[in-house]
């Protein structure tokens, strides 16, 4: 089969290895425009920029696919191309009609999350600060709506409890790989029943804001673990700002004042319900370490406030 491929962030770079070294044909990449990065404002290419030019592959990087001259240049490559396939993985941007209605077999898009529960962009996230236990992959014919369209093939898996973004980012990137080969295997041998989602069932997973990173003591321990583990926490220590990578909930419950150190050993705060210990800082000024590697070099004191 011909592919065009359509992806951005280091989740799409399995999906598009998992077809570079298939048999179908990978006839070209979109992906987002490079963006200046670090003090020097250097331009830095898209993670599936990269893993693109790893194999030859040509790779365009339209500004948009609906309005402006970017736009008609990018309708007219599809067009020669002629894909009989496009699949979009984390592209970040929306496909116009015309698009999606080019190839043979439509469009596909492999996200992340059991639809039709946390459709939209940050699914990972919410999946994390909702408490879920089980998250997965769903392949889905696209359409014009959000996240709507036929569901596919889904791989659910259970979600560990002090899991972290990072970790089930990771995890969900390489089950993406596995989904898209397996649906397009089923789209040529005519095996897939595509089913509708029930709109009844669904959920929206908005864009994170900073300010959502705010450890929030007065919640339930539950709550600010997940605070950690969806969007990294962070709060304030002696005045300088203290993220806090990932945590547990302690098994033993030492009452005191929310936001209040009550274990210098585990660096365990108080919160109204429970204890939490943060597991990995990063106190401005210093690097990201273990929290026993902050504790050589720094003495809790036990009743110190935290925020």
């Amino acid at each position: 089969m011909k592919i065009v491929f359509m992806g951005t962030p280091d989740f799409a770079v399995p999906c598009l290895k998992k077809l570079a070294v298939s048999s179908h044909e990978v006839a070209a990449v979109f992906t987002q425009p490079d963006k200046p990065k670090g003090r020097g404002y250097k331009m830095i290419p898209t993670p599936v920029k990269s893993a693109a030019l790893e194999y030859n592959i040509p790779v365009y990087q339209p500004i948009s696919l609906r309005k402006g001259e970017d736009a008609e240049n990018a309708m007219k490559i599809l067009h020669d191309i002629a894909p009989e396939l496009i699949v979009v993985t984390a592209y970040g941007q929306i496909l116009p009609k015309e698009v999606l209605e080019l190839p043979k077999y439509g469009c596909i898009n492999i996200h992340a999350s059991l639809l039709p529960k946390y459709r939209g962009a940050a699914p990972i996230n919410w999946v994390l600060l909702n408490g879920e236990t089980e998250t997965g992959v769903t392949s889905m014919q696209m359409n014009e709506g959000l996240d709507t369209g036929d569901m596919l093939i889904k791989k659910s898996t259970p979600i560990g409890k002090n899991e972290t973004y990072s970790e089930l980012y990771s995890r969900l990137s390489e089950i993406g790989g596995e989904v898209l080969m397996e649906t397009i295997d089923g789209i040529l041998n005519n095996t897939i029943i595509p089913e509708k989602q029930d709109n009844s069932q669904s959920c929206y997973s908005p864009m994170i804001s900073k300010a959502m990173s705010y450890l929030d003591f007065n919640m339930s321990v539950h709550d600010v673990h997940n605070t950690v583990r969806g969007v990294t926490g962070y709060t304030t220590m002696n005045g300088k700002r203290l993220k806090v990578f990932s945590s547990e909930i302690s098994d033993c419950n030492l009452p005191s004042v929310p936001g209040t150190i009550v274990d210098t050993e585990r660096f365990g705060v108080s919160c109204w319900d429970g204890v939490i210990i943060f597991n990995e800082v990063q106190l401005e000024g210093s690097k990201r370490m273990k929290t026993a590697d902050f504790l050589r070099g720094r003495k809790l004191t036990e009743g110190e406030k935290l925020g």
